[in-house]
């Protein structure tokens, strides 16, 4: 499709705006080609005909469905306005300071403190790909992290930008990101120390200028070292062009470095009164600008944190107090005050004296030759005086060293500091340096800044272009030359020979060169003969050169000056001598530093001191000129950038008067086009700017798709044969290996014919519920005019006379139709009557000939005997009252027999009579029902007060029996408790018989006295003591290795001492708990290991049992060690520490841990030891495992959490997938093998079945639930603070869908009680969120009141980010947002955005006895334990 054919009605461009760079239009008429005006509407309602020209129409404005996008590679017109709509949506509207262009990241300064740099930031985007989740500047270093570790090159991140804009901040940011992420496991805390750099270096090179607090006044590239483990082990800083005009002259409303004003501000301390320092308003270096405080900034509290970040690089006090004499030196030079004598002569005041006391210098000679100068020629030397002029130039030059050589120097110390012993593996460089710059007046500093950025944006340029080579060679796609701007003019008009550098050069070696010289042989080789330099018409004093940024006019005044760098070679000397030895050793002659690209880090700064040039025919000493060493360390900088993969970060500054979120249009244009974002735009829009994968397009354009083509299996094919009807120019788009490239406007196309295929499927529903609800509509007026036309023709219709016609029928008709059912009926009455006199006769006399005589007897007989057997049934007759109730059946049985005997007999003798005397038998049968049943009520009487009886009886006899077994199990207890005594004294008969069997004449003396003392029997009763004689008899006299006598056991375990290593190894290092947990009862080793305390407790043997525990602890420690990453081995031992230490309490005597013991498991309580102490231990090791066992679910589950609950699509055909521009998702390049839903739930069952055959205690097993559920929605809903693309509606939907899914899943394990699902409320919330309209006071109000456990941090975060995924949906409007704001102010919640996804629930181990009895565990041979005994 032409993009001509685009500009059509509804459709919307940019027009030029004076105010606003750009202004929308919406077009009111269908352009033609050769139209020459374009008929428009602007957004106020004006009407507009715009002259066009048909070769350059108006830029297209984007689809709103792709406005505010986190890339904006991702918009379908990559143009200028479309740049500045899309940052300025996402900065005034969403609050999001960081945007992708391409290889860029564009950082909009927004003037105020933003809770999104915290440790859980950064360990969001730790290990995420880049275009996974929102813009950040950490998403860039941990992109170049990634790189360094994959691909084993060093990387770079250049950070530029105006004064104002944030590089420091940035640049400080990506440092504190490499040191959290790659901590090392020494204890040298390189990290804090590369962190602690910067505050120095900030307070020794950064300065409040009229745009910027804290405004870097030098460039800094640092060096991060790493190892091969990927961790910092040093690092190396070298800067660039340090503005030391700064130190002596200062405009308005500026201040000179931080440092000075700190001094000042800690004057009053008493380490500092030796510097005889005042308040900043005292001195000439410090007040010139009429500023010295800055609002909301304490410089006494700066210079603490300065001496304490001193402190932790190791400089210690000593070495701080020189520099801070050197400082204070600078500020009582600045002092001098310097007095005119007639008009070529000056001296010097008495203010000298403290200058020259705090370097240890000769007063006298440096009052002289600060005002005098010494010109040495061939044959003699003139010592000449200065005009006060130049004696103040003199003296300002002379601070300006001081502070140049100290400024190095501390970054000499610094990097000193960060040095590291052996080699570095890899390194990542953060270049902080100044942007481009124009002012009112630009002298040499900018010029330098600007040739400095000439350098850097031909070498983005060339990476831009080399990057989209490779994306095209990568995909197989055509390479064509992309035409892309080459600023390579403009550098050699400033470096190559005889350009603008090599002019001044000549000049200042001339003795009487001048600034206006120079100018004008600039414009004696440059003008009209070099298109991008020029001459201004209304100067003398300048010359413009056309950078790729913008013009800039350069005023010619002081480049000399400040080219030379010089200072006069007489005052050098004098400082050389000075007895301070840090004064003396700035101004010695030192080699050359070693290049910084050398196997280790070099410490040098980018300027080195260097020796002293030729002094023949020179007034004047320095170093070579300035320009020369800038170039050359630029030069070293750019051979470091072009070695190393660089990241660009560029940082805008939003307006000039730091208000926060306040968006100038005209400024940020203006920096866009200066720092290269427009250019790699261009250089995108020349060729396919927008991309796209398979699978992104198939999602998001399906709708357009027929079913034909959807019931292909290979979507890529699918996407090829829908593109090629879709777009019939083939030219518009490419086919790459795993993208599809599209022209500018093609995506835009296809977005209008999903908005017009929506549209029209919207409008087919709208028809047939319109019609639906107008036809009910009809339906219902059609019956209701039916309706009153019924009555309206019926009221017609009633006159007198036919109401007396219709009375005169239906009367008739009545006598008539009434004879003729009468007469009808009285037939068929009589003829059924006759009908049925005959059949009942007939059938009533066959009946009652049949059953009459024996129809009572039946009835009384059974419901007598009923009666009886149901009152049988009831009674709870016990066995010893049986025989009665067997007594009265009988006799009830012998009364029915005589009865019916009885009867039988008067049936006999009705008998003969049965033939004539009928009537005589039936008057006698009632009277015999009455006798019966009589006789039956009386029986039954006598029978229920006889039951009575009974059942009182057997009440008592229960008593009686409960009393008898209470008796018997006291008596069974007293049996059970000698038992165990005899038990004990055989075995410990047997164990001392092997050793000495000879001696057992003083174990009997030892049983006599234990066991039969009189008092010891005086509670048995006389068998018991019987039988206790006879068996220690028995074991006394017995052989050593005789079987003992058969016993029961008692929940002990014998064993050696020797053997407690072979235990812990069998029973604990070697144990596999996929053998343990089958067909065995849970915690089976602790229960083991129970019943071996248990029996050192029972030899009352303190040095055994405190062994044994003691190698029981180390070894259960040992073995979580060994295993500290298996689940299976950490579940199992977590259980059985838990049994442990449950079967210590339980047995321990104490009586709350008793209470639900059984007798005989009281019986089995420890008797000798308190270990109290040992639980305390076993608690703690509990905890230890318990967190390990945490961190291990959390390990495992923790990668599929963001692709299952945020990313899968567990509602089909719901899709939240929009174009993603040059960073793309790394889910979206392949939907195989990707996490779903699915695989959350069966890990999540896994730990569960795990837990669960391990024995895991139910509220342990809840509490590792909870903690889990709640990792899934802390790391969901910081994943969604964090991602733009995934605050939808429709995404809103899928989470909620999912939440439901682990809702079933907790449901279906029994564990809605375990408030896991009240983790989940803060993501059930936010979902809601995402789906509930937002318009209305009432909805904002609905928010507030349901959004209880969101923070106002995060609920507006949420509203800030959410995004439409259709032209269907709205976006959330500012005033809302405030709205909503504004109504939670109220709340008192953290200002932190992010959850804690390391915060951990108290864990509470749970008392619950178990119910396994000691004496019925057996040890399965599996475990390898046959050297120990069942006691």
């Amino acid at each position: 499709m032409a993009l001509a054919e685009l500009y059509t009605q509804y459709n919307r461009v940019w027009i030029p705006d004076n105010e606003e760079v750009w202004q929308s239009a919406e077009i009111t008429k269908n352009y033609k080609a050769g139209d020459r005006f374009l008929h428009v509407q602007l957004e106020d309602g004006t009407e507009l005909n715009y002259p066009v020209d048909p070769a350059a129409l108006p830029p297209l404005r984007n689809p709103d469905i792709l406005v505010g996008e986190n890339d904006l590679t991702a918009l379908s017109y990559l143009h200028e306005p479309a740049v500045l709509h899309n940052l300025k949506v996402r900065f005034v509207e969403s609050k999001l300071i960081y945007t992708y262009s391409g290889i860029i990241l564009v950082a909009i300064n927004p003037y105020k403190q933003l809770p999104i740099y915290g440790d859980a930031i950064i360990h969001a985007y730790s290990g995420q790909n880049m275009g996974d989740m929102d813009p950040h500047i950490f998403a860039v270093a941990e992109e170049a992290y990634k790189q360094m570790a994959r691909n084993n090159k060093n990387q770079s991140i250049i950070v530029s930008g105006e004064s104002g804009a944030g590089k420091t901040v940035s640049a400080r940011y990506t440092m504190r990101y490499f040191a959290t992420v790659s901590k090392s496991s020494s204890n040298a805390h390189v990290e804090d120390k590369v962190l602690a750099s910067n505050p120095i270096t900030e307070a020794v090179g950064n300065a409040k200028t009229t745009r910027n607090d804290n405004s870097s006044r030098f460039g800094k590239y640092t060096e991060i070292s790493f190892d091969q483990r990927y961790q910092i082990i040093g690092a190396n800083m070298r800067t660039y062009l340090l503005e030391k005009s700064r130190v002596v002259f200062q405009s308005e409303n500026e201040r000179n470095y931080h440092i000075f004003y700190q001094l000042c501000a800690s004057a009053v301390q008493p380490e500092f009164k030796h510097l005889k320092l005042g308040s900043a308003e005292e001195f000439n270096y410090t007040r010139m600008g009429g500023c010295t405080e800055i609002e909301g900034v304490d410089d006494r509290e700066n210079m603490v944190e300065t001496q304490k970040t001193f402190g932790l690089l190791g400089l210690k006090a000593d070495f701080q107090m020189d520099v801070f004499k050197m400082l204070a030196a600078i500020l009582h030079l600045g002092n001098v005050g310097i007095t005119a004598v007639g008009d070529d002569r000056s001296s010097i005041n008495k203010h000298l004296n403290i200058f020259c006391e705090l370097l240890d210098l000769n007063c006298d000679k440096m009052a002289q030759w600060l005002c005098h100068r010494k010109i040495i020629t061939t044959s003699e030397t003139v010592i000449k005086p200065m005009t006060r002029t130049q004696a103040v130039n003199a003296r300002d030059a002379l601070a300006k060293k001081i502070y140049s050589h100290l400024f190095d120097f501390i970054v000499e110390r610094i990097n000193q500091a960060l040095q590291f012993p052996g080699k570095q593996h890899t390194f990542i460089g953060v270049l902080d340096i100044y942007g481009f710059e124009t002012f009112d007046v630009n002298s040499f500093e900018q010029f330098c800044i600007n040739y400095a950025n000439e350098k850097l944006q031909q070498q983005f340029n060339l990476h831009v272009f080399k990057l989209e080579q490779e994306e095209y060679m990568k995909e197989d796609i055509p390479w064509t030359l992309i035409d892309f701007y080459d600023n390579q003019p403009v550098i050699d008009l400033i470096e190559a020979k005889m350009g603008i550098l090599e002019l001044l050069d000549e000049e200042c070696l001339l003795p009487h060169g001048t600034d206006e010289n120079w100018l004008q042989k600039l414009y004696n080789n440059f003008v009209n003969k070099n298109a991008l330099f020029e001459k201004p018409r209304m100067s003398n004093t300048s010359f413009i050169i056309q950078h790729f940024a913008d013009k800039v006019e350069y005023k010619c005044e002081g480049f000399l000056e400040k080219n030379r760098d010089t200072v006069h070679e007489v005052l050098i000397e004098i400082l050389k001598e000075s007895k301070f030895h840090l004064c003396a050793n700035f101004f010695q002659d030192n080699p050359e530093s070693v290049s910084p690209f050398s196997s280790t880090i070099s410490i040098k700064s980018a300027r080195p001191v260097i020796k002293s040039p030729n002094k023949q025919l020179r007034m004047t000493v320095g170093n070579k000129v300035l320009h020369k060493r800038f170039r050359s360390s630029l030069s070293l900088l750019m051979m470091t950038l072009n070695a190393t993969t660089p990241h660009y970060v560029r940082c805008i500054k939003p307006n000039d008067e730091k208000l926060p979120f306040e968006f100038d249009s005209k400024r940020v244009a203006q920096q866009l086009r200066a720092c290269g974002v427009l250019e790699t735009i261009r250089i995108s829009a020349q060729s396919y700017p927008s991309r796209w994968t398979y699978i992104e397009f198939f999602s998001r354009y399906s709708i357009l798709m027929t079913q034909q083509e959807l019931s292909l299996n290979d979507k890529k094919q699918i996407c090829k044969i829908v593109l090629q009807r879709l777009i019939q120019d083939h030219n518009q788009y490419q086919f790459g290996r795993t993208k599809i490239f599209f022209r500018a406007g093609q995506v835009a196309y296809l977005e209008k014919l999903r908005s017009d295929k929506l549209r029209h499927a919207c409008i087919m529903i709208q028809k047939s519920v319109r019609g639906w609800l107008q036809r009910k509509k009809f339906l219902r007026i059609k019956q209701a005019a039916i309706l009153i036309q019924q009555y309206f023709r019926g009221q017609q219709a009633i006159t007198a006379r036919n109401l007396k016609e219709t009375w005169a029928a239906i009367t008739i008709q009545k006598y008539c139709r009434g004879y003729l059912v009468r007469r009808l009926c009285q037939l068929i009455h009589v003829a059924a009557v006759t009908i049925q006199a005959y059949t009942r006769g007939f059938l009533a006399r066959k009946k009652y000939r049949k059953v009459q005589p024996f129809k009572n007897f039946i009835s009384v007989t059974g419901n007598s005997y009923w009666c009886i057997r149901k009152t049988r049934d009831k009674a709870m007759i016990p066995n010893t009252l049986s025989f009665a109730f067997q007594q009265l059946q009988k006799k009830i049985e012998e009364q029915v027999r005589d009865t019916s005997h009885t009867l039988f007999s008067l049936y006999i003798k009705l008998d003969p009579w049965h033939g004539g005397c009928t009537t005589s038998a039936m008057f006698f049968l009632p009277f015999f029902n009455r006798v019966l049943e009589s006789h039956f009520q009386s029986q039954k009487e006598v029978y229920e007060k006889e039951i009575e009886g009974l059942n009182f009886k057997v009440e008592h006899l229960s008593q009686d029996i409960n009393h008898l077994q209470k008796l018997f199990r006291e008596e069974n207890d007293i049996n059970d408790g000698i038992r165990l005594e005899v038990s004990r004294l055989t075995s410990e008969n047997l164990v001392r018989s092997k050793y000495c069997y000879c001696e057992q004449g003083p174990y009997s003396a030892y049983y006599r006295e234990k066991c039969f003392f009189p008092a010891a029997c005086s509670n048995m009763n006389v068998s018991l003591a019987i039988y206790l004689l006879v068996t220690v008899c028995l074991c006394l006299t017995a052989e050593a290795h005789a079987p003992a006598l058969s016993k029961e056991y008692v929940g002990m375990m014998e064993y050696k001492k020797e053997d407690e290593d072979r235990i812990i190894q069998n029973l604990i290092l070697d144990l596999k708990p996929r053998g343990v947990v089958v067909n065995m009862i849970p915690g089976l080793p602790a229960h083991i290991l129970f019943m071996c305390v248990r029996y050192a407790d029972y030899l009352n043997d303190a040095d055994m049992l405190k062994s044994f525990m003691n190698v029981t602890i180390d070894g259960i420690k040992q073995v979580v060690k060994e295993h500290s990453e298996d689940f299976e081995m950490l579940s199992f031992w977590l259980s059985n520490t838990y049994y442990f230490l449950n079967c210590l309490k339980q047995y321990s005597g104490e009586e709350e841990f008793m209470k639900g013991n059984t007798p005989r498991q009281n019986k089995n309580c420890l008797k000798h030891f308190d270990l109290s102490e040992y639980r305390q231990i076993l608690s703690d090791l509990a905890i230890r495992i318990y967190h390990q066992f945490i961190i291990v679910m959390e390990n495992n589950i923790q990668p599929m959490i963001v692709p299952g609950m945020l990313e899968y699509e567990s509602l089909q055909g719901i899709s939240g997938l929009k174009p993603t521009g040059f960073r793309k998702r790394s889910s979206s390049i392949d939907d195989t093998d990707t996490y779903t839903m699915t695989s959350i739930l069966q890990q999540l069952s896994y730990f569960y079945s795990t837990m669960c055959q391990n024995g895991l205690d139910s509220e342990l097993l809840k509490q590792a639930v909870k903690q889990l559920f709640f990792l899934i929605g802390a790391i969901t809903l910081n994943s969604l603070f964090l991602r733009k693309d995934m605050c939808s509606c429709r995404k809103g939907m899928q989470i909620r869908c999912n939440i439901s899914f682990l809702e079933e899943w907790l449901k279906d394990k029994n564990l809605q009680n375990s408030s896991a699902k009240e983790t989940l409320e803060p993501l059930s919330q936010a979902a809601w969120l995402l789906q509930v309209k937002k318009i209305t006071d009432d909805d904002a109000k609905e928010i507030c009141e349901h959004c209880t456990s969101l923070s106002t941090v995060q609920i507006v975060k949420i509203l800030n980010s959410y995004t439409p995924i259709d032209d269907f949906e709205k976006r959330v409007t500012p005033s809302f947002v405030r709205k909503v704001q504004a109504m939670l102010n109220n709340r008192e919640d953290a200002p932190q955005l992010m959850l804690d996804t390391k915060y951990l629930f108290q864990v509470t181990f749970p008392f619950t006895p178990s119910p396994h009895a000691l004496e019925m565990i057996q040890v399965p041979s599996s475990f390898k334990l046959g050297f120990l005994t069942r006691v």
